[in-house]
């Protein structure tokens, strides 16, 4: 959660962003394609804190990776979600901005992976281009009226790239979104037949990988989602909040509760939080701060990532090689450790819960997490 490595190109996400939508203010912003999460994590950095991003991954075996790097990055601000592109029709006039980093053909990465080369064929090209078309008419009806869709691909194929803005233009009410762009980033700015602008990035030309986007302006449609909620999630006993409120930051928070699990959610998106969770398949939201077992919080490992955390609660700071051995879920032997839950941490990023007692230290580290191999020497 220190910070993600994402591929250069693919940051021009942040162009369009800034220069379409005013980020200040409150937005709500699906992405639609996420896992593995690098550009989902981009986004929530630029967005307010009044901002909701839902970030969605329609495969269920990359839903998880997809889960870890919004949790490690530490934001309440985000929903993820499992869900098909047609799932978000339902939700119509709900988003401020979509974006859709489509499934391609990959062909912007053989310089990357060279491998690549054996996976691509005509075939494939013409059955992304169908795929592409399917997503994009999807999620459509969930962009709000004035709405910005960020439509990009990593591949060079016309058919995915400026052949796919064209049929934005046919079929949808938009206008083509200019981005202004410097000189020395030696980024081509394309136009397709339907004078649609898009933007190519080609390897030769820059210090990035194949890339391609393109944003639009919706032009009809509703300007504001209609939330109906049949079924509310349960909120947490008052008896029980002055528990949870010694373990976050001073702040409005609503916490639920599912079984013994215990969320907070920011008060603000309360309606939002209930009426996705009414219509989509969710995976995670808010912070998960832990379980409650007699009248006592068990700490989650979302809660030692997370932004919200009381900061005065008590630390301990690892060394390098500690550190690893706590990433390895070992168990750890702190000299004069003070008993009870503590959050360890190396150069004051924090890694995770220890819980201390009379004869022994628990590594709360999530065994999914830790480190298998050593690091050679």
């Amino acid at each position: 959660g220190t910070y993600y490595v994402q591929e250069a190109s693919s940051m021009f996400l942040e162009q369009a962003l800034t220069q379409t939508a005013d980020l200040s203010k409150p937005l709500r912003v699906l992405d639609l394609c996420a896992a593995p999460g690098g550009k989902s994590t981009h986004i929530q950095s630029l967005l307010s804190a009044e901002s909701l991003l839902v970030t969605n991954e329609v495969i269920r075996a990359r839903v998880n990776i997809l889960k870890d790097n919004i949790i490690k990055w530490g934001c309440n601000n985000v929903l993820v979600s499992n869900n098909d592109p047609k799932d978000f029709a339902k939700l119509e006039g709900y988003f401020d901005v979509i974006v859709v980093d489509a499934p391609c053909s990959g062909s912007g990465l053989f310089r990357r992976e060279p491998e690549a080369m054996d996976e691509w064929s005509i075939d494939n090209v013409a059955l992304c281009t169908q795929r592409q078309q399917r997503i994009l008419a999807d999620v459509w009806p969930a962009l709000k009226k004035d709405g910005i869709l960020i439509y990009s691909t990593c591949s060079y194929s016309r058919e995915e790239d400026e052949d796919i803005t064209d049929w934005v233009v046919e079929n949808f009410a938009v206008s083509s979104v200019q981005i202004q762009t410097d000189a020395s980033w030696n980024i081509i700015e394309t136009k397709g037949k339907q004078h649609a602008f898009g933007y190519r990035f080609w390897p030769d030309k820059l210090d990035g990988e194949g890339f391609f986007l393109s944003c639009f302006r919706k032009t009809d449609g509703d300007d504001e989602a209609v939330m109906k909620i049949k079924n509310k999630p349960v909120a947490v006993s008052k008896k029980d909040i002055p528990i949870l409120e010694k373990w976050v930051a001073e702040n409005e928070y609503f916490f639920l509760q599912h079984q013994q699990t215990v969320y907070a959610w920011p008060q603000g998106f309360q309606q939002d939080y209930n009426w996705l969770l009414n219509n989509l398949r969710v995976q995670y939201s808010g912070t998960i701060l832990g379980e409650l077992i007699r009248d006592k919080l068990v700490p989650d490992h979302s809660l030692a990532m997370s932004a919200i955390l009381n900061q005065d609660l008590l630390k301990t700071e690892l060394d390098y090689k500690q550190s690893i051995e706590y990433l390895q879920r070992k168990d750890l032997k702190l000299e004069n450790a003070v008993k009870g839950w503590q959050l360890v941490s190396h150069q004051s990023h924090p890694l995770g819960w220890i819980n201390a007692l009379p004869n022994r230290i628990n590594n709360y580290y999530p065994r999914e997490l830790r480190i298998l191999k050593e690091k050679p020497e």
